[in-house]
């Protein structure tokens, strides 16, 4: 997947500490890598499953406490 016209953002929410996620919407895909490693390995996922991760981190499916 050619990602070098992806336009990457953090969330609003980012600490700048280097402890983030970029996402870049893609035209059939979401991509997400880690902000540290601008070159490093990248993940992708249909719009569902972003859309269903997205969601079940607002319900807090995924709370460590």
């Amino acid at each position: 997947m050619d990602l070098s016209r992806a336009v990457w953002r953090k969330s609003t929410r980012s600490q700048g500490n280097g402890a983030c996620v970029e996402v870049a919407d893609l035209a059939t895909a979401v991509a997400v890598r880690d902000s540290k490693d601008k070159t490093g390995p990248v993940l992708v996922f249909t719009p569902a499953e972003w859309h269903a991760f997205v969601e079940g981190a607002k319900a807090g499916e995924f709370d460590q406490s």
